[in-house]
């Protein structure tokens, strides 16, 4: 089993950072993909960024520019830098993790959510 743990999250004023990490522990032999996903109220979660075990990233366009993606490999740890946060950026934050176990089997992980409010 593979936990992950997100912090970072909070109350911030339009224009404002915030840094989320994300930490997986348990059987993990090795992280492929690593990202975050993001959920509005009454909207879909969708896709904020990702990043491959080659430190390959994609953002999408609505925060390229402003939020960078990161992670430390060594600590199965991932990070999401924020800048310039405007009010519609304000979700729930959601870490996501594609887990090769010691089994060498694969599977999908999710965070339980951080909040991130973004005050105007």
């Amino acid at each position: 089993q593979v936990q992950l743990v997100e912090s970072g999250g909070g109350l911030v004023q339009a224009g404002g950072s915030l840094r989320l990490s994300c930490a997986a522990s348990g059987s993990i032999f090795s992280i492929r993909t690593m990202g975050w996903y993001r959920q509005a109220p009454g909207k879909q979660r969708d896709l904020v960024a990702t990043i491959t075990s080659d430190d390959t990233t994609t953002t999408t366009p609505s925060v390229k520019g402003r939020f960078t993606i990161s992670r430390d490999s060594a600590q199965n740890t991932v990070y999401l830098q924020m800048n310039s946060l405007k009010p519609e950026d304000t979700a729930v934050y959601y870490c996501y993790a594609e887990v090769i176990h010691t089994s060498r089997s694969l599977t999908d992980y999710w965070g339980q959510g951080t909040q991130v409010t973004v005050s105007s």
